[in-house]
């Protein structure tokens, strides 16, 4: 019998993550040598959204009507950045996840898609991923979630995450191998060039310093870490002249940027190598003493922990030709 399963189309979804996942469990379903196709796909908005009967050439359900028992709700990213706005216009969605959720169905989210998951309540204290630039955000909204923001997908139980880009395509390959076999899901990610090693996403990842805040102590001593990166031996250099002390100082620049200075400027430090990785030429030694380390051993191991992989292993993936 096939799979029961729904794609939701929210308020602000994202097109692409929407083609890929009907994408991808369309292919199953052409793939698939049985009479009986593995899967039911189904589409569901809220009454107030419906404005067509159908919708990327299915009929179109709504939550507030629907009697029917679902097996697996996909939940697709969104393209706004303003998260509590997408939540309240898309509130609707929460009690029908919730009520699918106890009756049996497993729930998947794709990249942002986790947020809409998270204000459903069922991903609290559950592991979880997001786009690896939303995880900042995701972890002050929803504190009881276990945020991985390194991995590329999470599995807890009966729910399912993956982080942005094409992580997508690994949960997806997830799933289908779950109900499909492993022979559909190796034939979908060579059809879909997925790279089945690839367990990680912190290597897309970029440092994106905040200076929207009014704090002009911190705002000093960002610019003073940006612009010194490269000479800086110890930080009491650049603060001894900033009227706090360095206990103070400290506690305001974590309050207001979210890491201390010291991890602002390793970010901002690794940040400047994968530039130079990714658009010259130049030696991983001329690298390290351009970007103010001293000992490449300790380069290597803060490079490593904050992207993912060794330097030479990003200048090979991100090199610009």
């Amino acid at each position: 019998m096939s799979k029961k399963i729904a794609l939701i189309v929210p308020h602000d979804y994202k097109l692409l993550s929407i083609a890929a996942i009907l994408e991808v469990f369309e292919t199953a379903n052409k793939l698939h040598k049985g009479a009986e196709k593995p899967f039911e796909i189904m589409v569901f908005q809220s009454v107030e959204q419906i404005e067509q009967k159908h919708l990327f050439g299915y009929e179109v359900n709504a939550i507030e009507t629907s009697d029917i028992n679902l097996e697996l709700i996909l939940i697709p990213a969104f393209t706004t950045d303003n998260m509590s706005d997408m939540i309240a216009k898309n509130k609707k969605f929460i009690p029908w996840l919730q009520k699918q959720h106890k009756a049996g169905a497993e729930l998947a989210s794709f990249c942002t898609g986790a947020f809409l998951f998270a204000a459903s309540g069922l991903l609290n204290e559950k592991l979880a991923t997001t786009h690896v630039d939303a995880c900042s955000a995701f972890t002050k909204a929803f504190p009881l979630v276990k945020l991985k923001s390194e991995e590329t997908l999470t599995a807890d139980g009966s729910l399912y995450t993956s982080g942005g880009s094409t992580s997508s395509f690994h949960l997806l390959i997830l799933l289908i191998q779950k109900y499909c076999g492993n022979e559909i899901a190796v034939q979908i990610a060579k059809i879909f060039s997925i790279d089945l090693n690839r367990y990680k996403q912190s290597y897309f990842s970029t440092f994106r310093p905040n200076h929207l805040h009014n704090d002009t102590l911190v705002a000093m001593l960002q610019q003073k870490i940006e612009s010194h990166y490269s000479t800086i031996e110890k930080l009491e250099e650049i603060t001894k002249d900033i009227p706090t002390s360095a206990r103070n100082m400290t506690r305001r620049f974590k309050q207001v940027t979210g890491i201390p200075p010291i991890e602002y400027l390793q970010n901002i430090r690794v940040e400047s190598s994968k530039k130079y990785l990714e658009q010259t030429q130049l030696s991983i030694s001329e690298i390290i003493e351009k970007t103010g380390y001293n000992d490449p051993k300790a380069f290597r191991k803060v490079f490593y922990k904050m992207v993912g992989m060794k330097p030479i292993e990003y200048r090979e993936k991100f090199r610009v030709q």
